[in-house]
């Protein structure tokens, strides 16, 4: 396991990192050029539309993924009944690959085929919902599709964190009065931090590398209002700018580590008073 996690992460991120710092066209060179590939990344106004479109995507995508899978997680610790047969329900989505969630939204939203030719088929010919054709509205339907592919395992998470609650808790609680929302903002979420650090580092994860959604959705448009970080990558590096593309993909690197060691530290410093306080 060691060996497989030097060996293809290690090396492969610390290669990506060192090419970022050359001029390497259709195949990788060591003729570095220092941060000249990063001043290029950050005057190009496409690269830059691209982090923007995905700080906006990201932000709508993480709060509504967390927002709603913990809303689900809720109802399912209820212990309802068909609770296995619910979350089936709202974990396939994310057996489907981002390509099929992609298409099979493309389609729903597309104004010939979709959600605007059903209602024009019901007498409603002036009706208009064509959300990709809109450059202004088309992040928000990428967003409405991989809140659907991405929901269910959020809640999948927060719904273990919720049965690794106590029951005593709840009990003590009731007995003392507090409401429902209140031991679940006060006491239930503080205690399965754990669960909510795991689902929020998924989930940003899979903002950071979007690619196949958008390929699938929108192609990056209209004109580039769609574009993504990732995307972007793969262009230049199919355009034989290697080193350009890794000197982006080093960017797309960036929130990912500072957030990974952010929880480091928050881990280290937890371990550490629970070592003070024994």
């Amino acid at each position: 396991m060691m060996i497989v996690a030097i060996g293809v992460f290690v090396i492969g991120i610390t290669f990506t990192v060192v090419l970022s710092f050359t001029n390497s066209k259709l195949f990788p060179s060591f003729n570095f050029v220092g941060w000249r590939q990063y001043e290029i990344l950050w005057s190009t106004p496409r690269w830059v539309q691209s982090v923007t479109n995905i700080w906006f995507y990201g932000f709508g995508h993480i709060v509504l993924c967390m927002g709603v899978g913990f809303a689900l997680a809720v109802a399912m610790d209820q212990r309802i009944r068909g609770e296995d047969a619910f979350r089936t329900i709202f974990l396939y989505p994310f057996a489907l690959s981002a390509v099929i969630t992609g298409l099979v939204w493309q389609l729903m939203l597309d104004p010939i085929w979709g959600f605007q030719a059903f209602v024009r088929s019901l007498g409603f010919a002036d009706f208009t919902f064509a959300p990709l054709a809109n450059g202004e509205t088309a992040l928000i339907g990428m967003i409405v599709a991989s809140v659907w592919n991405g929901v269910g395992v959020t809640m999948a998470i927060l719904l273990a964190g919720l049965r690794g609650i106590d029951e005593e808790i709840w009990k003590a609680a009731r007995v003392d009065g507090i409401p429902a929302w209140r031991t679940y903002v006060s006491i239930v979420v503080p205690m399965m931090r754990g669960a909510v650090a795991t689902a929020l580092v998924l989930l940003v994860v899979n903002v950071v590398r979007t690619f196949d959604i958008v390929i699938a959705m929108t192609g990056g448009g209209p004109g580039i209002a769609t574009q993504m970080p990732a995307t972007y990558v793969i262009d230049n590096i199919n355009s034989r700018n290697v080193g350009h593309g890794m000197a982006a993909a080093t960017c797309m690197l960036a929130p990912i580590a500072v957030l990974i060691i952010i929880q480091a530290v928050f881990r280290w410093r937890a371990s550490r008073r629970g070592r003070t306080t024994s």
